[in-house]
């Protein structure tokens, strides 16, 4: 029993300063939630300047639609900022545990993270707003008048854009599974038709749905499944 408290307290410390990463990491999610809602008019208008269609009029549905819209964007903004910094802490907690080659790995896969994030999510951004516009004007030569929801056309537009920003990260997963020696270049090479057909299933789920713009987002990423192959093929691996 005494050997059991002994090895306990050794681990306190841990304990105690991983509690403390997530005080801080909640604290941080309250205090730019905060700052998200009460943003909102700013954000709206950036919004509507920078995605406005000549055809297409933006409207609210509900009268309380806009406040909706900033409990959401308060949640999303919080989401944005909070989860990358948690990520950042369990590396930082986990840093000194590890040797010099894999800190050196590790502090090179972070700015690569943020820059596939933000490629993946400014290319899905663009790809959207380009397919609402085509939509738009088939609408309007069907004599059909465009009055979208702010809110489900903001909503469209951030959470594909962030989901194609988070799919954008597989070449660091896929590269870390070879590292481990979980996963050969030779398998990924096998399943390459696989994994193209899990791609085009994947990015069929976001919207928009029509066959042009799920091409478009899905060309980038089967580029970057041979990208990760490419970088890999001289990394002898095991299947474990």
């Amino acid at each position: 029993m005494d050997s059991f408290q002994e090895k306990t307290r050794k681990f306190l410390p841990f304990v105690e300063e991983l509690r403390s990463k997530l005080y801080w990491s909640a604290v941080t999610f309250a205090v730019v939630f905060v700052l998200g809602f009460f943003s909102t008019p700013a954000v709206l208008k950036f919004f509507v300047s920078t995605f406005s269609i000549e055809s297409v009029v933006i409207a609210t549905t509900s009268p309380f639609q806009l406040t909706d819209l900033a409990v959401s964007l308060g949640i999303f903004s919080a989401l944005i900022v909070t989860i990358p910094l948690s990520i950042f802490q369990i590396y930082y907690f986990i840093f000194p545990g590890l040797n010099k080659k894999e800190k050196r790995i590790l502090l090179a896969s972070v700015p690569v993270c943020i820059l596939l994030f933000v490629f993946g999510f400014i290319f899905g951004a663009s790809i959207l707003f380009s397919a609402f516009k085509f939509l738009a004007v088939i609408n309007e030569s069907l004599g059909i008048q465009n009055i979208w929801s702010i809110s489900s056309y903001l909503s469209e537009i951030f959470i594909t854009s962030s989901l194609l920003g988070i799919l954008f990260e597989f070449p660091l997963i896929i590269t870390g599974l070879i590292k481990l020696n979980i996963m050969t270049v030779t398998a990924l090479k096998q399943k390459r038709r696989l994994a193209w057909l899990i791609v085009f299933i994947v990015v069929s789920i976001l919207p928009p749905t029509d066959g042009l713009s799920l091409i478009a987002m899905s060309v980038p990423l089967i580029l970057l499944y041979e990208v990760t192959i490419l970088i890999n093929k001289n990394k002898k691996t095991k299947i474990l």
